[in-house]
Formats: structure tokens, C-alpha cells, sequence
């Protein structure tokens, strides 16, 4: 590996299976490192579950180093427990992340779409002969998940090459107002909204 390239780590989250995906970045360059399923099914215990996704990440991030971590976003649906475990196992992901001083950024399963195909909409399959496209790997993957991960990985280098693309991270401050307590005060600083009869 050139010492010019850095990696980026994506994270498809999930309980049962989490995909984990590593890309290459050098230049313009985009190579696959690695991609793979952390199988959590045959552990019953949720709690030991999260330990095994925080031990992957530690892993993952000392052997490849990465200077990047992209999740991807849980999406809502109906079944409120489900949800709640697959926001546990993005949580434990992401302080993994933190403790190797690296920010996860999320992204929506849509916006990956988009990123990858140029559709929202476009199946899973898509996304997978897309990615085969773009990092010419003739792998054939026995899981989604770890190709939804890289997905995730090349969705983050898109972004982060398109200026203003991560808007929402930027805060927007307001200026700060004096504090008034008298009607006088106030309708100095706002004599738009006065209205005399």
C-alpha cells in the first residue's frame, strides 16, 4: 500500500450481521483493501453481541489505520425493538470509532444509493455490480452486508470530494442579542413589528 493512500472504513451496523468494508483512496484512485460479515446470530446474548462489534472495530482500525469512519444510518421501521438493538450496535461502532479518535460520519441508506448508482431506489444487487464497476473486484460475495459497507466507504469519499456537500455538520450561530427587560428596549431593536391603530 502506498504511503500516499488512506483508508476509509465503512460499517454496515446490524445485530445479526454487521459488513464491514475497507477502501483505498490515492489521488483519484479508489481500490478495495477489504470486505467482510461479522456473524453475530449463534451469540443469543445481546450484550455479548455489542462487545464482539466493538472488538471488530478495534480490530479493524488497528490493523488498517483508517482516517475515515462512514456508518450507514438505521432506517425507521415499524418494529420499535428491532430498532432499538440496531441503534445499540451503531452506537457501540461508533465509540469504537471515538476511542481511536475518529469521527463516524452517517449516511442514509438512500443517499449511498444515490451516491453509488445515481438512483435511490436501486437494489441492493445494483449497488453490488456498480461497485464491482468502480473498484474492479471479481469477488463474489456470499453476504450483502459487506458490499453495502463498502458502499458506505465509497459513498464517504464521494462526498467528502464535494465541496459543501457536509452541510449539515456545519453549525449555523446566530448573533447574539442583548438581553432586554423593557418595552422600550424592544421596540427600539424591532420597529418593523410595531403596528399602530
Amino acid at each position: 500500500m502506498s504511503q500516499d493512500s488512506h483508508i476509509i472504513l465503512g460499517i454496515d451496523p446490524g445485530t445479526l450481521v454487521m459488513g464491514y468494508g475497507l477502501i483505498a483512496v490515492n489521488k483519484n484512485k479508489v481500490s478495495l483493501v477489504e470486505m467482510g460479515v461479522l456473524q453475530l446470530a449463534k451469540n443469543k446474548d445481546h450484550a455479548e453481541r455489542l462487545a464482539l462489534i466493538y472488538k471488530k472495530m478495534e480490530t479493524l482500525i488497528s490493523i488498517h489505520s483508517p482516517v475515515a469512519v462512514a456508518i450507514e444510518a438505521p432506517f425507521f421501521g415499524k418494529n420499535v425493538q428491532s430498532m432499538l438493538k440496531l441503534g445499540r450496535a451503531q452506537g457501540v461502532a461508533i465509540a469504537a470509532a471515538m476511542r481511536f479518535g475518529l469521527h463516524a460520519e452517517e449516511y442514509a441508506p438512500r443517499k449511498i444509493k444515490q451516491s453509488i448508482t445515481g438512483r435511490g431506489n436501486a437494489t441492493k444487487e445494483q449497488v453490488w455490480e456498480m461497485l464491482q464497476h468502480t473498484l474492479a473486484f471479481q469477488e463474489d460475495v456470499k453476504f450483502m452486508d459487506a458490499t453495502d459497507a463498502v458502499a458506505v466507504a465509497l459513498c464517504h469519499h464521494y462526498q467528502s470530494r464535494i465541496p459543501g456537500a457536509d452541510e449539515t455538520a456545519k453549525k449555523i450561530t446566530l448573533p447574539k442579542r442583548a438581553k432586554t427587560n423593557s418595552w422600550a428596549a424592544f421596540m427600539q431593536e424591532n420597529p418593523g413589528r410595531i403596528k399602530l391603530k
